[in-house]
């Protein structure tokens, strides 16, 4: 395996499908963790629309994600576009509902405390709010970290001619154990990667609470 590693590097194969699912990991993961934290703190924030939408969030979260593939196959063409869709939706839903539960485990009777003394409502949320539920977010996105390169690499699967989804597939279409399990080990050294990425921000961005 490691020799193949070698081989692929050397060679610049490996490279250029590691580029292409990078590229639509992190376009999806960046789309569906900034959609997901802006909605988190939308229905967080006001309870009546996070009862009233909580029941189709619910319906549309039961959906099997990869079973959504096909259609986005038929909505975005085979292109990049639809890796990163199949990848935001993905994490939308894991950073969204931890989101919400950290703007709904946030203190009621600081932000009442902080009214009374006249803070406005984005006092509360920039002041309160946002840092109060930071943990829960983080929780959120490192959870969504694989599901976003599961996202990525299911969308190659199914529909691709690059990327390490497409080397899984053709490795296992070649009955290449070698191949397939390096490509296997780069995907786990990737997604090692980017939860230490998340890690190091964690650590500076939450760092009042140590």
């Amino acid at each position: 395996i490691m020799g193949r590693l070698i081989e692929w590097i050397a060679s610049g194969y490996i490279l250029t499908h590691l580029s292409i699912t990078l590229q639509e990991t992190a376009l999806g993961f960046a789309l569906g963790a900034s959609s997901g934290i802006a909605a988190g703190f939308l229905l967080g924030a006001n309870p009546f629309i996070g009862k009233l939408t909580d029941p189709f969030i619910t319906a549309i979260y039961s959906l099997p994600k990869v079973a959504l593939a096909p259609l986005f196959v038929l909505w975005f063409g085979i292109g990049i576009e639809m890796k990163v869709v199949l990848a935001a939706t993905i994490v939308f839903f894991l950073v969204f509902y931890n989101t919400y539960a950290g703007v709904r485990d946030v203190e009621r009777e600081l932000l009442d405390v902080l009214k009374v003394m006249g803070a406005k409502r984005r006092h509360l949320l920039l002041k309160v709010v946002l840092p109060g539920s930071l943990h829960w977010i983080y929780v959120g996105l490192k959870l969504s970290v694989p599901y976003a390169l599961i996202g990525a690499v299911v969308g190659e699967l199914i529909a691709s001619n690059r990327g390490l989804g497409y080397v899984l597939q053709y490795s296992a279409g070649q009955f290449d154990t070698t191949g397939l399990m390096a490509a296997l080990f780069i995907l786990m050294v990737l997604a090692m990667l980017m939860n230490e990425v998340l890690n190091r921000t964690e650590a500076v961005l939450l760092r009042w609470k140590s």
